[in-house]
């Protein structure tokens, strides 16, 4: 499997090469940007573009962009509404749309492979009103992704519209081959077990997130941090039939050496693989 890093875990610091090469270092094999735009603003052609040119220039893979959650630099504290595919407002549903083809946009100059897209907001309570809403919404970005190259993917988050079941009703409801899953092994550990929701998501899986937890809140630790076994985990993803990218998503704030942590987490998974082998 191909090792792979969100930017999330420099998420509350602006994207630019030096952090880029830090994660090369750390033995990243490919990429995942984290549209937040105090951290990549998606919005800005001559931020896109300097993080472009370094692609082009190191030969890295951008494996992905994940969806942004707020339309505003600082996380929803201006009182921006998050971005939710679900909502039942028409009219917020569609700025939140306006948003995520904004940073699609960004395939026109850095090109990509995935969209990681939330349906729903984290905690939030089923409805068939929000289903279809998002159902919606996934069909339109679809549409509008295609002709870039990108194919959506829906994450299993905390809440009741993004439970293994749910989402792959939702995607045998849109009967869209080229609409897969990013399968979150920290949010799998917490809402039932990871061999559970694997099991059941395993032959949409095009993508991963990688991090731990003590299967008490979405925490976002390096592997070993938390209570997931990671010799069955990668046991199971090593297993699935798309090969997805092995790729960690951390929380680093406050962090002293991400780096080194990096390159200790791609090891000790690496170890875990053999083990299981």
């Amino acid at each position: 499997m191909k090792k792979a890093v969100s930017t999330y875990v420099y998420v509350k610091q602006r994207l630019h090469p030096g952090l880029l090469e830090g994660l090369v270092r750390a033995g990243a094999e490919g990429i995942e940007i984290f549209a937040a735009r105090g951290h990549f603003d998606y919005t800005d052609r001559a931020h896109v573009r300097e993080i472009a040119n370094w692609f082009q220039d190191k030969g890295v893979l951008l494996n992905s962009v994940h969806s942004p959650m707020f339309s505003d630099t600082e996380w929803g504290r201006s009182g921006a509404p998050p971005i939710n595919i679900a909502e039942t407002d028409r009219k917020l549903r569609i700025a939140a749309m306006d948003e995520i083809k904004r940073a699609l946009e960004v395939a026109e100059q850095l090109p990509y492979r995935f969209l990681v897209q939330h349906v729903g907001n984290g905690g939030e309570d089923f409805h068939p009103r929000k289903f279809e809403a998002a159902m919606s919404s996934i069909e339109h970005l679809r549409a509008f992704a295609r002709p870039l190259g990108v194919q959506m993917l829906v994450e299993n988050i905390p809440n009741e519209l993004s439970t293994p079941e749910k989402l792959l009703e939702l995607l045998a409801t849109m009967h869209f081959e080229d609409v897969g899953v990013c399968f979150d092994v920290g949010h799998a550990h917490i809402m039932e077990s990871v061999a559970g929701a694997f099991d059941k998501l395993k032959p949409e899986i095009r993508s991963t997130h990688i991090h731990d937890n003590s299967k008490d809140r979405d925490s976002h630790r390096w592997p070993g941090e938390g209570s997931i076994d990671w010799k069955e985990s990668m046991s199971l993803l090593r297993s699935a039939p798309r090969t997805p990218a092995l790729l960690m998503e951390i929380d680093g704030e406050g962090q002293p050496n991400i780096v080194e942590a990096m390159a200790s987490a791609f090891r000790k998974l690496e170890a875990a693989a053999t083990t299981s082998a």
